[in-house]
């Protein structure tokens, strides 16, 4: 599109480099937001266990069970 806008205007300018830096920014913001959703999902996974944990372990608190090792 930039190189569009380029013929059109017929200014003697090279955008290819700019092309290029835009390309190379935009790959780079893609591989960081990957790596934000992944970290994203793995925290989300980690509050579901934990949210689990906790309510399986205020459950046995309150029925009074408690298991083999734990300090009573």
């Amino acid at each position: 599109e930039l190189c569009r806008i380029n013929e059109d205007q017929k200014v003697a300018l090279d955008l290819d480099p700019y092309v290029k830096k835009l390309l190379n920014a935009r790959r780079r913001v893609v591989l960081v937001n990957n790596i934000l959703q992944n970290a994203q999902e793995r925290l989300r996974r980690l509050n579901h266990s934990v949210a689990k944990e906790t309510a399986r372990r205020r459950a046995m608190l309150d029925s009074g069970v408690y298991p083999p090792g734990s300090p009573s």
